[in-house]
């Protein structure tokens, strides 16, 4: 089986980025918001503008530094069995660590969230078999921006064993939630072998390292997790008004996120996040569904390859509000795409439009779709069992192969068999059912997850152990802006 891959980019052009990226960071730099990454850098052999915080970085310390990081990595659930792999050709789907606002499955409302839809999330994430990675989903304005982070950590780790992610505030609530994760692991030896959990970087396009982000890195490096580094850099807005340019731009930026990571810790693992958008011209807000999403999504896979990195890239997303024919277009074109070029992550899933609100509904479609794209990606075998040619001399013209053996030991292999959200009924069949719409049956399927499904229990000792955790940081709630 050949397999199916998908390129954008030639080898020159790949290099040529990178050559650009590179031009990028010697000559313009990146600002650092933070003193002692600064001075780490400049210890390095960057040069340093310490009125303008910026950083030049030379070539032979990029390139070092690339060269050190760990280019695989596990991340672990609390019992160890249900896992996220990096870099080992898995495909790794993450509901959203969280949105400010929801819409509601069953009256399609947009509102505030809630620590429920928070609950009710992890929960349909827990039971979703495409859900690799539980994401907080929501983030409920009942409970206070401060520590908000720490108690959606741990209501995530103690409703789902599948590992698990939330927005980090800054350093200070990194430190509470890498407690939690050596509860659970069993100390903090037992969590540097067995990661649970990893920072995200996010450098603030045009070419910007934000203190918030580089404190939470700096926790999480000391306590042995590796870092997802992804800017959102858009196309003609805040990034050049070109895709190569864009790409350069996005690929400059991860590379001085990887810079300070390696500064921090030699060999900390990391995930390149290609996570690139477009500015719509008539309207001037982000596009998460354009068809340029998917052409440099496949390039920033290619990109990230050839440094030797797992790559997150934002895919399977759409501008659409509503579950319809624009939604499945624009997240299975894309999704498709990156799963092809051979992307190991994807998401946030269960994202309405660009970033306008979480929905179960959302997390639902999305679990469904890479069903769909899983089974495309796979191929298909050809030899001399699968080609039949006995088979068919045997049934002969006119006969059928319902009941041959070689079709019951074969066509589970060969043919995808979708969940009952999808439709294949006869018209009259569907017509006599309801005639319910994609949208519908997925509604159905929220509402049976969350009328049965439960999730393993965390054992009342260690949940104990994790509400002194939040209770503590809650006590310390003024200390953490």
């Amino acid at each position: 089986m050949a397999g199916i891959h998908i390129e954008a980019l030639s080898q020159r052009e790949i290099d040529a980025i990178r050559d650009a990226s590179l031009v990028i960071l010697r000559d313009t730099g990146v600002i650092v918001r933070h003193d002692e990454m600064l001075r780490l850098l400049g210890e390095a052999g960057a040069r340093i503008d310490e009125n303008c915080k910026i950083a030049c970085l030379p070539e032979r310390l990029v390139m070092e530094c690339v060269e050190l990081a760990g280019k695989r990595y596990v991340l672990h659930g609390r019992d160890g069995k249900r896992v996220a792999r990096f870099g080992y050709g898995d495909l790794v789907l993450m509901s959203s660590p969280g949105q400010y606002a929801w819409i509601d499955w069953r009256t399609g409302q947009r509102r505030p969230a809630t620590i429920q839809d928070t609950r009710d999330a992890i929960r349909l994430g827990d039971a979703l078999d495409n859900i690799t990675i539980v994401g907080a989903m929501a983030q409920p304005e009942s409970v206070s921006e401060q520590c908000r982070d720490v108690v959606l950590t741990a209501e995530l780790v103690k409703a789902t064993d599948k590992p698990t992610r939330c927005w980090v505030r800054n350093g200070a609530t990194a430190r509470h939630i890498l407690e939690i994760y050596r509860t659970l692991a069993g100390g903090e030896a037992a969590l540097r072998t067995h990661p649970m959990v990893e920072a995200f970087l996010e450098p603030i396009s045009p070419l910007q390292l934000p203190k918030d982000g580089l404190d939470i890195v700096r926790e999480f490096v000391r306590a042995g997790q590796p870092v997802s580094i992804g800017p959102m850099a858009m196309t003609a807005g805040t990034a050049p008004g070109t895709l190569a340019g864009t790409l350069a731009q996005e690929n400059a930026e991860i590379l001085a996120g990887i810079v300070v990571t390696q500064l921090l810790g030699s060999g900390t693992p990391v995930t390149y996040g290609g996570i690139p958008h477009v500015m719509d011209p008539r309207t001037g807000i982000c596009s998460f569904g354009s068809p340029e999403q998917g052409l440099m999504a496949a390039a920033m896979v290619q990109i990230a390859r050839s440094y030797g990195f797992p790559v997150y890239i934002n895919v399977g997303l759409t501008d659409a509000k509503l579950p319809d024919a624009q939604a499945g277009a624009e997240k299975a074109a894309t999704l498709l795409m990156g799963v092809l070029a051979g992307a190991d992550m994807f998401g946030h899933c269960g994202i309405c439009g660009t970033d306008h609100a979480a929905s179960l509904l959302w997390l639902a479609f999305d679990d469904e779709l890479m069903s769909y794209v899983r089974r495309i990606a796979r191929g298909f075998v050809v030899d001399d069992e699968r080609l039949a040619t006995d088979v068919v001399r045997s049934v002969g013209p006119a006969g059928n192969f319902l009941a041959e053996e070689h079709t019951v030991r074969h066509f589970r292999e060969a043919i995808w068999t979708p969940s009952a959200v999808w439709t294949r009924q006869p018209y009259d069949l569907w017509r006599s059912d309801g005639a319910g719409s994609f949208a519908e049956r997925l509604s159905r399927t929220v509402e049976r997850v969350l009328e049965t499904h439960e999730a393993k229990p965390l054992d009342e000792a260690m949940a104990r152990e994790i509400d002194r955790i939040v209770e503590s940081a809650l006590g310390k709630a003024g200390e953490l802006v």
